[in-house]
């Protein structure tokens, strides 16, 4: 029997996503190992690896499919000894293990049991709850949750639409198809439904923000990608919900900058310290001394961290994420520049991994080598605080009652107050400014 490809849950808070980009066609050959598929999650894209070996038989998600719930079946794979016969009735529920046909009455059951774990967060995300499915001339008709989740909102009988699905089951195209040909419908439908979640739709986040776009001249339209609608929506929570404040301190870089130097020019090929594998370390050795500093907040609890997992800002296309370096506070320089420079890679090639982006205690932001003077970013929750690095210039200072040039650098600290007071904000900058200005104590 055909071995059923899975969408894989590539996070713990993974519900959905979008089937990129295939990297087979049906009659190619593979072997376990060999990269089959891209997804976008709300995170990032990731390759999606083939687990058995054998022919793909049969792929039942196209290319660029949006919403495609986490275990549904998205292709067959023919093993050694089969051919194109055996997709014949092959089973595509995503609840069993096998493939094969099927006795029909156990078929519907799976099919509603199966997306199950994945209807519970979208119904707590604001989306009214995948109704039961619904009987037609007392048969029940085969539809995802998806799609009769759209329906129920829209208002679209399923006993009228056709599926195009596997074994005739009614998939979301087919319900935006029903709904496209009855426009007067939908429009009514879709009136009562802002009628009806009228006083639900003043929460900035609920249904999304439309602002008035009257008198803008010629654009284009570029849709919002998993990844950006999920910074979006965590950013607007962070600075709606999170206690800001801002604590700013200006270190002279020179010593740094020296140190540097001398340490690129012993180190062993291949390795290059930067100014941000200093600033990763100095803040690791910070937190090491402010432990208060690296706190998370929760309801019942302040979580204070004994690791210092750094989490490290990369822009990528189309969006923003953060790798994290584990355990910073217990690795050198070289160490840390090695993991960041692989890490960072793998970011803008697509190839992160959950573990590689997820947990972290505090983040860094580092516009410096776009020559930004200062800012202060938002928090990434759950953590604590986030630290903003601006560019190293030449300005003027102070030294001993005399005017000299110095290259400094300002940084702020964003801190969320529930958890971390200014007084520890301000011990944790002290101490940074400290090891900036102080490098060879980094060394030790």
């Amino acid at each position: 029997m055909p071995v059923k490809v899975l969408m894989p849950a590539l996070s713990p808070t993974m519900t959905e996503g979008t089937l990129a980009k295939w990297h087979v066609k049906e009659g190619d050959t593979v072997e376990s190992g060999d990269v089959i598929a891209e997804i976008e999650t709300d995170k990032a894209t990731m390759e999606v690896e083939a687990v058995d070996e054998g022919k793909i038989g049969k792929i039942l998600v196209s290319e660029g499919s949006e919403n495609v719930a986490v275990n549904e079946v998205i292709a067959l794979l023919l093993e050694e000894d089969e051919d194109e016969s055996a997709l014949e009735g092959a089973d595509t529920s995503a609840s069993s293990t096998g493939g094969g046909e099927s006795a029909p009455a156990n078929d519907d059951a799976k099919e509603d049991k199966a997306p199950a774990a994945a209807e519970k967060p979208a119904a707590s995300g604001g989306d009214k709850p995948a109704p039961a499915a619904p009987v037609s001339g007392g048969e029940r008709i085969k539809a995802s949750p998806l799609a009769r989740r759209i329906a129920a909102n829209e208002g679209v009988e399923l006993s009228g639409v056709s599926g195009s699905g596997p074994r005739g089951r009614i998939v979301k195209r087919d319900v935006e198809a029903a709904l496209s040909s009855k426009p007067a419908e939908k429009a009514a439908a879709s009136e009562d439904k802002k009628s009806a979640d009228a006083p639900a739709a003043a929460a900035p986040a609920a249904s999304g923000w439309n602002p008035d776009l009257t008198g803008l001249p010629e654009y284009e339209e570029i849709p919002n990608s998993g990844m950006r609608k999920t910074i979006a929506r965590r950013l607007t929570e962070s600075k709606q919900q999170v206690p800001h404040f801002y604590l700013t301190v200006d270190c002279e870089l020179d010593n740094l900058l020296a140190t540097r130097k001398q340490l690129n020019e012993k180190a062993g090929e291949g390795v290059k310290i930067s100014v941000n594998d200093f600033i990763i370390r100095a803040v690791s050795l910070a937190l090491k001394k402010v432990p208060a500093a690296n706190s998370i907040w929760t309801d019942k609890a302040t979580l204070q961290c004994k690791q210092q997992d750094i989490s490290v800002a990369v822009a990528i296309e189309g969006g923003l994420i953060t790798p994290v370096v584990r355990d910073a506070g217990s690795k050198g320089l070289a160490e840390i520049s090695t993991e960041m420079k692989a890490l960072a890679g793998k970011a803008r090639d697509g190839k992160l991994m959950p573990e590689d982006y997820q947990g972290g205690t505090f983040s860094v932001s580092n516009l410096g080598m776009f020559g930004i003077k200062d800012f202060s970013a938002i928090i990434n929750p759950p953590q604590g605080c986030i630290l903003a690095v601006g560019a190293g210039e030449q300005r003027p200072v102070v030294k001993d009652g005399a005017l000299a040039i110095a290259t400094v650098m300002s940084c702020t600290l964003s801190v969320d107050h529930r958890a971390v007071d200014g007084a520890v904000g301000a011990q944790f900058m002290a101490e940074f400014k400290k090891l900036i200005e102080d490098p060879l104590s980094m060394l030790l």
